[in-house]
């Protein structure tokens, strides 16, 4: 079985505002502080992921940066999960990491919310900042993933 960590990246401000690539806009002062409450308290399961894979993008990437500097973990990047997203794209991600046991994949929607609730076959929504773990077989199929917890980025808040 594998325990599957799903971040969506945190807050990077208004894509209306950034003059530059989309793929360039990087995290908000907001967004670094969701990613490093929610670093925090990943830092503190006793069940810690053991491979951590981004999407390339910079504001996915920066997410996984404060992740992996917490967790211990460097962070791999994957054109797969800047989208389009789907079973097989998940399926070739958990391969080409070598099918760990605890992954956890930071990246974007609509594709994390739509990759959740194809997983576990109901409507999920991760929000920006969100955290939330499915537990699944390989290969991945529809509606066969368990939703264990969603964390929204609201509970880290001081």
């Amino acid at each position: 079985m594998i325990e599957l960590l799903l971040v969506r990246h945190a807050d990077a401000g208004d894509p209306l505002a950034w003059s530059g690539l989309d793929a360039d806009r990087p995290l908000s002062r907001k967004g670094r502080k969701q990613v490093e409450r929610l670093a925090a308290i990943l830092g503190a399961l006793r069940a810690a992921p053991d491979v951590l894979v981004s999407s390339p993008k910079a504001r996915a990437a920066q997410t996984a940066e404060v992740l992996g500097a917490v967790l211990g973990l460097e962070v791999r990047l994957h054109d797969g999960l800047g989208g389009p997203l789907d079973l097989d794209v998940l399926a070739a991600i958990l391969v080409d990491n070598g099918l760990p046991h605890r992954p956890i994949l930071v990246g974007h929607d609509p594709d994390f919310s739509d990759l959740a609730s194809e997983l576990v076959g109901s409507a999920v929504t991760l929000r920006k900042g969100a955290l939330a773990r499915i537990d699944l077989e390989l290969p991945p199929t529809a509606g066969e993933g368990v939703l264990r917890w969603l964390v929204p980025p609201d509970l880290f808040a001081r």
